[in-house]
Order: structure tokens, then C-alpha cells, then sequence
């Protein structure tokens, strides 16, 4: 009795990594529209969030031709593109953004990973100086705390994160002030995008002002459940509602990417790579 409960529970742990390695390659595609009276006219982007290396097919070309099959105006990226380790491999995510700045102008965030890099000198030596250059030099816009106009009625904000807002159990809270602090004031007139990478502050980037958050980091939750959502956040907290999805509040957005790749846990169940497409749609002020 108890061999055969064993050969079960091995069969089944078996068939959940096997069920988990498909879908780390199954890239889904996935479109939101948000009204907004700031834009002129409509505009089209595509997020894309924690890819850690992973390629989807040869040089990432399946990837590319899910960006090619949305036409995106712009392409946001909400950081995390590679691992932040000693020996990290660059190669992967600069050969990636190399190919999408061909296509239209690229945006990028940092997340934990890249502000890991930056801070921990010691270990990562000039890794961070390397990949920022490279990046500049295909043209990439680097928002490192920073507002960069995308058009006269949109613009993209990008914050680095301190390593306190990324602790395990409880991350210290981000309060708007701090956000003004370290990227300025909000733009008012212009449809505001911020980009940060961990979704625990979405009250707190409204407030500051961004009429769109994008953010990540969480991966989805690793393993999704039916009515319940995501599992566990990279923080070790446990069912948290914002690991995925878009959220409203006082006509201010977040949208949370479930992201592209893993690290450290290299699971995911009922939780598909995502790329995220946000269609912005002008609409008049409703009276």
C-alpha cells in the first residue's frame, strides 16, 4: 500500500514538473484597453517583464514575432531581463532589445535584478556600467529614475526600487513622497506611465500621479489556483491579489505581467508567460 502510494505521488510529482517545463514555453499574448482623455490620438504598447534569460526558440524568435504580430507603437520594459549573478550572461537580453529597437522606440525600467547589479559592485564589478551602455547604445530610452517623453501626450517614468522595497515577508512600504523624491513630480498634462517593478504600490504610484503603473516581479505567483490566483511572491508572501491581472482605481490603472521567464523556483502551473499588449484608446470627457 504504501509502495504503490509512493509510485503515485512520484508519478504525479513527474507529470506537474513535466506540465510546468511546457508551460515555460508556451508564450501567451494578452491585450488590455484603457480610455483616456490626455491622448490625441490612439496609441499601441506592448510590456514585456522579467524574461531572466529565457528564450523562446533560437535567439528568441518566437517572442519577436508575437511583438511583430501586435505592431506596437512602443515597447516597454519593466526590468528583470537577465539574473543578477557573478557570471551573468547579458547576451540574451541585449540580443533581444537589439532586434525590438528595429521595430519602435524601447523603454526600459529597472527591476531588482538590474539595481542589484548596480549596487552590489563587488560581486557584479562593472556588469551594470556594461549593460547600460550597450543598451544606450541601440538607442534604448534608460529610465533610471528619470521621465522621458514618448510623445507630445504621453510620457514613461522609471524608478529604482532600494533593496528595502524588496525584502523577504515585509517590504517596507513606498510612500508617494518618496516616489516624487527620486523621480521628480508627476506629470499632469501628459498620459503618465510608471514604470515599477514590484506591484505592492499601486495606491501609492496613483497617488503620486502615474495614470498607469506596469509592473511585475512577482511572476505570476508561480502557481495559479482557481478563485484563489497566485501561490507565492518572490517576498515568500502567500496569496496576494495583485500577482497578475489590471486594477482600477479612481480611474488610475496597474498592470501586473505575469513576466516571461524564472529564476531560483523554475515552476510554473496554470501561469503562462505573458506579453502584455495595452491599447490606449482616446475617448472625449463624459459630461
Amino acid at each position: 500500500m504504501w509502495l504503490a502510494a509512493g509510485v503515485l505521488s512520484a508519478a504525479a510529482g513527474a507529470g506537474l514538473l513535466l506540465r510546468s517545463q511546457y508551460e515555460r514555453e508556451q508564450l501567451s499574448v494578452e491585450r488590455t484597453v484603457i480610455l483616456t482623455e490626455k491622448i490625441t490620438r490612439d496609441c499601441r504598447m506592448v510590456f514585456l517583464s522579467d524574461l531572466h534569460d529565457h528564450e523562446f526558440g533560437d535567439h528568441n524568435k518566437r517572442l519577436l514575432h508575437a511583438v511583430d504580430e501586435v505592431k506596437p507603437d512602443v515597447i516597454l520594459i519593466g526590468g528583470d531581463m537577465m539574473v543578477s549573478r557573478e557570471s551573468a550572461d547579458l547576451r540574451v537580453s541585449l540580443e533581444l532589445i537589439g532586434e525590438l529597437t528595429k521595430r519602435c522606440p524601447v523603454y526600459y525600467g529597472n527591476g531588482n535584478h538590474e539595481t542589484r547589479m548596480n549596487r552590489e559592485r563587488k560581486n557584479f564589478g562593472m556588469q551594470y556600467d556594461i549593460y547600460v551602455r550597450e543598451l544606450k547604445k541601440m538607442g534604448v530610452r534608460y529610465l533610471s529614475n528619470r521621465t522621458m517623453e514618448f510623445r507630445d501626450d504621453i510620457a514613461v517614468t522609471g524608478i529604482d526600487l532600494a533593496e528595502r522595497y524588496y525584502k523577504k515577508f515585509h517590504p517596507d512600504h513606498l510612500r508617494p513622497e518618496e516616489i516624487g523624491r527620486l523621480a521628480g513630480p508627476a506629470e499632469r498634462e501628459r498620459f503618465l506611465i510608471l514604470l515599477c517593478h514590484s506591484p505592492l504600490f499601486f495606491d501609492s504610484c496613483r497617488k503620486w500621479g502615474a495614470d498607469l503603473t506596469l509592473s511585475g516581479h512577482f511572476h505570476g505567483g508561480t502557481i495559479r489556483l482557481p478563485y484563489l490566483g497566485g501561490v507565492m511572491t518572490p517576498q515568500f508572501q502567500f496569496f496576494l491579489p495583485w500577482c497578475a491581472g489590471t486594477f482600477e482605481e479612481s480611474g488610475k490603472y496597474m498592470i501586473v505581467s505575469r513576466g516571461l521567464g524564472t529564476h531560483s523556483i523554475n515552476i510554473r502551473l496554470n501561469n503562462k508567460p505573458q506579453l502584455v499588449v495595452v491599447d490606449l484608446i482616446r475617448c472625449s470627457r463624459t459630461l
